[in-house]
């Protein structure tokens, strides 16, 4: 059976389970989602590439959400076309991949709001998009938008007052032989939110030889007023130096062996009166970053513009350096969604 028509009827039977897993209710909400986004890059100077685009794609997302009191569920697929190289036997196709999929089980009690989720789903602290999320997504990930970040878990939470928490557990495979454990408190006041995360990589010793990697990050911030405010994250990550990585069961670090790093950003939003819905301007700084990426400063920045056109587009623009301070890229983003 060709793979993609196998995987959308896959994506049939999930859809036809989230609808049954409650019995409709006047307060229970069932709706298509999706959207196209068309998104390009281009190097401001001079990289030794061809004075083209230096990146680009477009890109379908569609699904369902299911919305109760207390049950909400997701199911989303990214489709692109086959001009991106999806080949089976020397034939292009389309390339349809399970972006999201979670359900999230609520209860609203007397000692305060459970819920437990299970799926692939958005865990990133970003706002703009661009840094932080430092105990999430690798520090040689950056550039455009490249703080999106997904696990495939288990989560519960609490939330009560001023206080929410969670704890996950994430995996790299189907078997939970390999993964990592992630606690995170966050506490909001008013205008001022803070949030503390920790996360190692607690199933990776469990049946093989692998180092240890703590992560531990804070994040802050604080509105004076609508799209006026400030943010800023700091973690500290470091890496142990007591296996012997060369066995055969041996786990690739995720950096590298006895290594520290204490990277941090902080970011403003700006209000323009209402001629664009967003401003940010972000700094990041991360000493010896040239260790995870060759030749790279250790300062980086973006500015991100973001306009909506009518209710159903958005446009984003982002200048930006890349493995240079002076190295001058702009990119954009183009999304229009469906509901």
């Amino acid at each position: 059976m060709n793979q993609n028509i196998y995987k959308i009827l896959i994506a049939t039977a999930l859809v036809s389970s989230i609808c049954s897993a409650e019995e409709a209710t006047k307060e229970s909400v069932i709706k298509p989602t999706g959207n196209v986004q068309a998104q390009t890059i281009k190097s401001l100077y001079d990289n030794k590439a061809d004075n083209t685009l230096d990146n680009s794609f477009l890109r379908a997302n569609v699904g369902v959400k299911y919305d109760s009191d207390n049950f909400n569920a997701v199911i989303n697929l990214r489709i692109f076309s086959p001009a991106f190289g999806n080949t089976i036997d020397g034939k292009s196709y389309d390339k349809i991949s399970a972006d999201t999929y979670f359900a999230n089980y609520k209860w609203d009690t007397e000692y305060g709001k459970f819920n437990l989720q299970f799926g692939r789903f958005r865990t990133d602290w970003s706002v703009g998009g661009n840094f932080g999320t430092y105990v999430d997504v690798l520090l040689d990930k950056r550039g455009f938008l490249s703080r999106d970040y997904q696990h495939d878990a288990v989560s519960f939470g609490y939330e009560k007052g001023v206080s929410s928490f969670s704890a996950l557990l994430g995996t790299y495979d189907a078997k939970f032989n390999t993964g990592y454990i992630r606690f995170e408190e966050t506490l909001k006041f008013e205008d001022a939110k803070v949030s503390l995360a920790y996360r190692v990589n607690a199933l990776d010793p469990i049946q093989h030889t692998a180092q240890v990697t703590h992560r531990v990050a804070g994040r802050a911030s604080y509105y004076f007023q609508k799209n006026f405010g400030l943010y800023g994250e700091v973690a500290l990550i470091a890496t142990g130096d007591g296996e012997n990585l060369k066995a055969a069961n041996a786990i690739k670090p995720e950096y590298a062996q006895d290594s520290k790093y204490v990277p941090f950003f902080v970011g403003l939003e700006i209000p323009t009166g209402g001629f664009l819905n967003n401003l940010y301007a972000e700094l990041e700084y991360i000493s010896n970053r040239d260790e995870l990426q060759a030749d790279a400063d250790a300062l980086a920045w973006t500015v991100t513009f973001i306009k909506k056109i009518g209710s159903r587009s958005k446009v984003q623009f982002n200048l930006y350096s890349e493995k240079k301070a002076s190295d001058v890229a702009l990119a954009a983003r183009f999304t229009s969604t469906i509901k």
